[in-house]
């Protein structure tokens, strides 16, 4: 039984900034779509940028592979998938520029790919630069990057500094950061967006603006509202924050039979609350029984990062934690980038650092639902769910505690709302390779029927979601004139009381409402 600690290790996502630029009724009603954006590109920029070596229409040869590059859930592969009539790859910044002032998704939910109108994909997976400032203790990051750059960027400038962001070393930096940022630091030094210090954005006008130029409600919304709603992300500056030479991983598997049940009770309050410096990861799936042929029983796998050595981290274990009856021969002392691979690949071995450099993985097909934990669930409540995990058959649940530098951050400090009262988020997962829709849809209501069961254990009024784990079944809007009474369906869980503030704030910069898709942040109403 292997758990699945790192979402590419199955499931790869590339986050990148893929924006829908919808066009206007006289834009799409042209018989020359392609022609018509092309020339007003041209007439922007210089022949040396050589423009049309960049924008792709649907006749281009590359259009269906630049398309599916960086698309890994294949539920939003199909013929019957609306497809945008034109894709821009900007090589520099300034192409984002004339993009949008000639064009007037990260997520999970394949937003950035899909849309009922026309429209046009803008995909900056060529802004990767990373400039890390050791003295200052910064990086310069442009929002095409993957994760893995950033962390192996910042190992070859330094092997005490770090960044709390995601173990899925594949998601892009900028649909990571606009979303919140969520990794197994962040009991630590809280979520990425809680360690940005400015930021560099392309508005409704092609200004490319920085922190003092675009004011501090926008860079507040961006950093934990989902960036595409505002314009488009070109650049982060984030804070390293320090980890020590060694630092310590586990993984402790158990089922049924070996007491996984008093494990997981007992993880509930001790995860929370343990040192800040010890992220515990419970992952909960369906496995075969070791015991009874033929019979399936639960997997329960703590998976851990203590920012320390194994001495340090037993004292703690042994302490507050015996039901995990954690030895020294299950950690291993490795580096803080020998972490970073540890919990991306999952492998076994831990591979070179350079591997965090590819962008290679395979496409499956995929639904991911999320929750938040207020209060432990009662050991008969544990063992209800084990029983359901069961009865569904495929879906994986990972719970996530928070606790630490996370309860002490206001809920208002950025949008990202669930902080203080809120002990565990929940990751529900389920992929798949057949082609077959019948086997989607049984998959898909497996993964609807366990989140339901939850109802009773999780969050209300409202029921929260994390924003990095795009939800389409909590609500969309079709953008018309309820956008704002459909858009707070979905905003309130996503942001809770920090919605109505991100509606001012997208009033203020897009009042046209330009940056759209089906959950993004609505306007005020007219």
């Amino acid at each position: 039984m292997k758990p699945l600690t790192c979402l590419p290790s199955l499931f790869a996502l590339l986050l990148f900034i893929l924006v829908s630029l919808h066009l206007s009724p006289s834009w799409a009603a042209s018989d020359s779509v392609y022609g018509t954006f092309l020339q007003c590109l041209t007439r922007r920029t210089q022949p040396s940028d050589h423009i049309s070596d960049i924008v792709y229409s649907q006749a281009n040869s590359s259009f269906t592979e630049v398309l599916t590059s960086y698309l890994r859930n294949r539920r939003f592969i199909s013929s019957s998938t609306w497809k945008p009539v034109i894709i821009v790859t900007p090589m520099r910044e300034s192409h984002v520029q004339v993009a949008i002032l000639s064009g007037a998704g990260h997520d999970y939910e394949g937003l950035s790919y899909v849309s009922d109108d026309e429209f046009i994909i803008l995909d900056i997976f060529n802004l990767r630069s990373i400039d890390v400032d050791v003295k200052e203790e910064t990086v310069w990051v442009q929002a095409g990057a993957t994760l893995g750059e950033l962390y192996f960027r910042i190992w070859k400038k330094s092997k005490v500094h770090g960044f709390p962001a995601g173990v899925c070393h594949t998601v892009s930096v900028g649909g990571h950061l606009s979303g919140g940022g969520y990794g197994n630091m962040l009991r630590k030094y809280g979520l990425s967006v809680d360690n940005i210090l400015d930021a560099r954005i392309v508005d409704v006008q092609g200004r490319i603006l920085d922190r003092k130029a675009m004011g501090e409600n926008l860079f507040w919304a961006i950093i934990g509202g989902g960036g595409a709603s505002f314009g488009v992300i070109l650049a982060y500056q984030i804070k390293l924050v320090p980890v020590p030479e060694t630092v310590t991983v586990f993984r402790i598997q158990k089922t049924l039979d070996q007491n996984a049940t008093d494990l997981m009770y007992k993880w509930q309050s001790v995860a929370p609350s343990t040192d800040p410096g010890l992220f515990m990861r419970l992952v909960l799936q369906p496995a075969a029984s070791k015991t009874e042929k033929r019979q399936q029983t639960i997997g329960a796998s703590v998976i851990a990062l203590f920012l320390g050595n194994s001495d340090q981290l037993l004292a703690i274990t042994d302490k507050e934690f015996p039901e995990l009856g954690l030895k020294k021969e299950n950690c291993t002392e490795i580096s803080w980038i020998e972490s970073v691979l540890w919990w991306s690949f999952d492998s076994g071995t831990i591979p070179s650092p350079e591997t965090l450099l590819s962008r290679d993985y395979p496409t499956v097909f995929f639904k991911i639902k999320s929750d938040y934990i207020q209060t432990p669930m009662a050991r008969p409540d544990l063992e209800w769910l084990c029983k359901k995990i069961i009865e569904q058959g495929k879906v994986v649940l990972k719970l996530n505690p928070l606790g630490g530098r996370m309860s002490e951050i206001p809920a208002s400090a950025t949008p990202f709302p669930h902080r203080a009262g809120n002990l565990i988020k929940i990751q529900y997962l389920v992929g798949w390779n057949e082609e077959d829709p019948e086997v989607g849809k049984k998959y898909l209501a497996q993964i609807r029927k366990l989140y339901s069961y939850m109802t009773p254990f999780v969050s209300k009024n409202p029921r929260s979601t994390f924003l990095n784990y795009r939800d389409l079944d909590i609500g969309t809007t079709t953008n018309g004139n309820n956008s704002y009474e459909e858009g707070r369906v979905y905003g309130v869980k996503y942001f809770k009381d920090n919605f109505e503030r991100l509606v001012k704030v997208k009033t203020a910069v897009d009042p046209n409402n330009f940056f759209r898709n089906e959950q993004s942040i609505p306007t005020l109403p007219k």
